[in-house]
């Protein structure tokens, strides 16, 4: 599970200079979907799209640029299939209300958002209470949490992220994140920046987990898997497309059934995801 981050992080990039030539959406039954959001469902996506054009030959175009601008994206009318790792907002229900659009929620795969610090770090355990102490400033200093005596290196994602929103209702109670912390735009950012700062903190989806950082539980709980689809872990959460099932496209019907049945969700856990 740890080498394939590196796979991933350069199929991301080649996958967002693709998606970005592409423009509106694919329409009627053209043969292409184009999919744009949560950089936390990227590497399921990316997978599942290689291999089903492989059985299909329909192309899968995949951008990762955060799960509220993958909303935005659907909303527009500028791509088939929202990629987000948060339900959608009330506000933007709304919306699509307001432009007739119908909307559909589609569960393709749970995760667990983990802690994760630089592998020099001897934090083994952090409690939910200490992690949003530290994300709000009120505990600075390593050694106030059993580590060295070094200050604390907040790394976060920034808002427009749905790692971001479930952090912010599950670990910030709806505080703010300290003014001072790094903003990274995706998983594998995170990753980069923690690994390269022994006195940082981030936290990433389960996917993501690679040894170039430590992952820390929380309260106690491990993140197993067992764990992340039963809840007993507590910043578990589901992963979901949204489409406009007004006028979703065939293809686009054809990939999420793929991505839905067997061969999809034995990508999930391939990647690192719990299956549903």
């Amino acid at each position: 599970m740890y080498a394939r981050i590196i796979k991933f992080t350069l199929l991301a990039m080649a996958a967002v200079v693709l998606a970005a030539g592409l423009g509106a959406c694919s329409k009627g039954g053209g043969k292409r979907v184009v999919i744009k959001g949560s950089t936390t469902v990227l590497p399921i996506t990316q997978k599942a799209a290689e291999d089903f054009k492989k059985s299909t030959g329909i192309s899968v175009f995949v951008e990762g640029s955060g799960s509220g601008n993958g909303v935005k994206a659907l909303l527009e009318g500028g791509c088939d299939i929202a990629n987000s790792s948060r339900e959608m907002k009330p506000e933007e229900m709304a919306l699509a209300a307001k432009k007739e659009i119908q909307v559909k929620e589609i569960i393709v795969a749970y995760d667990m958002i983990v802690p994760i610090v630089h592998p020099s770090n001897p934090l083994k355990n952090i409690t939910l209470d200490q992690l949003k102490a530290i994300y709000n400033g009120s505990i600075t200093n390593w050694k106030q949490v059993g580590g060295g005596n070094e200050k604390i290196v907040v790394v976060s994602r920034d808002t427009s992220s749905g790692t971001y929103e479930i952090w912010n209702e599950k670990v910030m109670k709806k505080s703010d994140v300290r003014k001072d912390a790094l903003l990274q735009a995706s998983n594998g950012a995170i990753v980069t920046t923690v690994a390269g700062n022994p006195k940082s903190i981030g936290y990433i989806g389960f996917g993501y987990l690679n040894d170039t950082v430590k992952p820390v539980t929380v309260n106690g709980i491990q993140t197993t898997i067992e764990n992340g689809k039963s809840g007993k872990y507590s910043i578990s959460r589901k992963l979901y497309m949204y489409v406009n099932d007004k006028n979703l496209s065939d293809v686009s019907k054809q990939f999420i059934d793929f991505l839905l049945g067997k061969e999809g969700q034995k990508i999930v856990k391939e990647v690192g995801y719990i299956q549903l």
